[in-house]
């Protein structure tokens, strides 16, 4: 029964012609506009030389680096590591990271968050928390989602308060959970009393929902909401190929929240990590360009050259990515002209591979039938941006599936291989990026048989 389902979804996969999408590669594209100058202002610190950004609603000054404590560091047992944790943060801070963001469904770490900030004094860092999806959609339940998450975290009142990943399901999905139940206006209120700081959201999916949010402003008074952001995503983001994160570019979000005097928070500044290490002859543009530079940093300048951005999130679960991050933002040497039409001109040419828009999250895990899926997909991603994907037109065919398949059997246990899936679609809504999974590990499959 197995072997049939399987056949099937090979035959309805050809069925649709998914083949390759380098044509997109040829599409032509504007270049980046709406970058600051050197000129933008900025604060100093005497501690550091982070550099900070100033929030227009509440004067906080906000490092333009944010610690995203989605992927802390795990220990031996695979939960989070809370000395390694402690000690990133303690780093962080003493190196002037005051930005904070966590969130209920990051399995263990507003627990983590909590303890590894709470031996600091508490004025010296903002949190960040979400209202995340709680499935039942009641006052109750978001009540008590959020007196959960001052508890975990330790304290009293939250900084920077999200709903979280709106978007998914539309308009009548946002209402659902926050607005018919009165989720939105209970938030409101403690926004009101102080014990919400800042009230934004954070964005994935139908572009309806982020401009409602936003042209309803007026009645709840956000003051910055979370988007991805990169140089790929600033105009190529509804090209990759629909889904959630595909209905608009980030260019349009970016644009549309400066207008409505809406901060931004930015996620995926290296997109899953996929800029943060380019294929060759990208990576080699940039370093005639700046040979000490690392690519990651040449993303992180792109972004903190707007300014509009409040701050941006980085997962850094080992020190020396935390330094280079540092390194980067302090103080921020602001991207050039020339050098914006250089990333244009890359994220063109980026297009051309067709790799899965995988970030990683692990939302959609744990796969009911054991498979890897961003363990999948990261292999298949590291393949195609080294020019090592098997193409039948080719000559070398035979020779590269042939490592192609070694490679993934060394580097994938046989229990989490593409070819365990089942196509039992569990992972789908879960997938902030929408991807169609068990397409995607299909096509994994067919370049192995």
């Amino acid at each position: 029964m197995d072997d049939n389902k399987k056949l099937s979804r090979r035959q309805f996969i050809r069925t649709l012609g998914l083949g390759s999408v380098s044509a997109l590669g040829m599409m032509a594209f504007e270049p980046i506009t709406s970058l600051a100058s050197p000129k933008t202002p900025e604060t100093g610190s005497k501690q550091n030389d982070m550099t900070y950004r100033i929030n227009r609603h509440t004067k906080d000054k906000v490092s333009l680096l944010g610690f995203g404590m989605m992927r802390l560091p795990r220990n031996a047992t695979g939960g989070i590591d809370q000395q390694k944790t402690n000690e990133l943060v303690d780093y962080a801070l003493a190196h002037g990271v005051n930005y904070f963001d966590t969130a209920p469904v990051y399995k263990g770490s507003e627990v983590a968050t909590g303890n590894a900030l709470s031996r600091h004094k508490r004025s010296s860092y903002y949190l960040a928390s979400k209202c995340s999806d709680i499935h039942k959609y009641s006052l109750e339940d978001g009540k008590q989602m959020f007196k959960t998450t001052l508890e975990r975290l330790h304290t009293d009142y939250i900084d920077y308060y999200l709903l979280h990943a709106v978007g998914g399901g539309g308009l009548d999905k946002l209402k659902e959970r926050f607005i018919n139940n009165g989720l939105l206006d209970w938030l409101c209120e403690q926004r009101d009393k102080g014990v919400i700081r800042n009230l934004g959201f954070s964005y994935h999916g139908d572009v309806k929902v982020f401009d409602w949010l936003l042209d309803h402003n007026d009645k709840y008074k956000f003051t910055f909401c979370q988007i991805e952001m990169n140089y790929i995503d600033w105009k190529h983001a509804s090209a990759t190929g629909g889904g959630w994160k595909h209905d608009a570019d980030a260019v349009y979000l970016y644009e549309k929240s400066e207008k409505a005097g809406v901060q931004n928070v930015i996620m995926e500044p290296l997109l899953g990590g996929r800029l943060g290490k380019l294929p060759e002859e990208f990576s080699k543009m940039l370093k005639e360009k700046r040979p000490e530079a690392s690519d990651a940093q040449w993303a992180f300048r792109w972004v903190g050259s707007h300014p509009n951005v409040l701050t941006t999130l980085s997962g850094m679960n080992l020190m020396e990515h935390l330094k280079d991050n540092l390194a980067t933002f302090s103080p921020l040497d602001p991207c050039t002209p020339q050098e914006n039409d250089l990333l244009d001109s890359i994220a063109n040419g980026m297009m051309g591979y067709p790799v899965v828009p995988c970030t990683a999250c692990r939302y959609c895990m744990p796969c009911p039938y054991g498979v890897d899926i961003p363990g999948n997909f990261a292999y298949y991603n590291d393949q195609v941006n080294a020019h090592k994907l098997p193409d039948k037109t080719k000559p070398d065919y035979t020779e590269k599936k042939a490592a192609f398949v070694k490679g993934w059997k060394n580097t994938i246990k046989e229990e989490n291989r593409a070819d365990q899936c089942m196509d039992c679609e569990a992972c789908l809504p879960k997938c902030p990026q929408s991807i169609r999974i068990p397409t995607q590990l299909a096509n994994i499959l067919d370049i192995t048989r």
